[in-house]
């Protein structure tokens, strides 16, 4: 009887121990998280959230209606983090924005505009397509010939080449895009994703 007693006090003991052991572990891990959670390296300015960070609009140029800066169909603004948001910049400094200081810069889509406006194509196209106008102007000399010999291939190619022109379908020889008057007056596909800023609506 005193040695089952003996045992049994024993594996109780024990189980204690386990239990007093779990919770030191236990314990220590959460202490541990919360303490790496502090001492966290902060994130790249570059890598922020929409939210975090306001970019410039860029400056547009009057003739091309496009970004003054683009090369390669991008543009670079300048974007500032907002105030007390932490980051790393490019150097690798770790910097409290007060949303003043530009932080990084980001790449925005743009077109490549050289000299040939959409409105002139249209125009000579509705007019004198039938002389191979609209054709000579975007660059085609030897469609632009043909169709002057051939009155525009008796009015159909006329026609075909204006609707081809003014769904932009055909554009200039050299491979850039038309000069639109009015920014975004294009045939665009508008879509709505994570880098879309929504204005706040204000109550009438």
């Amino acid at each position: 009887m005193t040695a089952a007693s003996n045992m049994a006090s024993a594996a109780w003991r024990g189980l204690c121990c386990l239990r007093s052991k779990q919770r030191a572990v236990i314990l220590f891990s959460f202490c541990w998280t919360l303490a790496c959670s502090f001492t966290d390296e902060a994130d790249r300015c570059e890598d922020l959230r929409p939210g975090q960070y306001l970019c410039n609009s860029p400056k547009i140029n009057e003739t091309t209606q496009e970004p003054e800066n683009c090369t390669d169909l991008v543009a670079l603004v300048e974007c500032r983090p907002a105030p007390n948001v932490t980051c790393l910049l490019s150097n690798g400094t770790k910097y409290k924005f007060s949303g003043e200081e530009v932080g990084f810069n980001k790449n925005i889509p743009c077109r490549n505009v050289s000299t040939y406006s959409y409105k002139v194509a249209v125009a000579l196209s509705l007019f004198l397509g039938w002389l191979g106008a609209d054709r000579f102007y975007l660059g085609y000399p030897a469609l632009g010939l043909l169709k002057f010999c051939t009155v525009g291939f008796c009015g159909i190619g006329s026609l075909v080449d204006f609707i081809l022109i003014s769904m932009q379908i055909v554009g200039p020889s050299d491979g850039s895009d038309y000069i639109v008057d009015y920014y975004g007056a294009r045939l665009v596909r508008l879509s709505i994703t994570n880098e879309t800023y929504k204005r706040t609506q204000i109550s009438p």
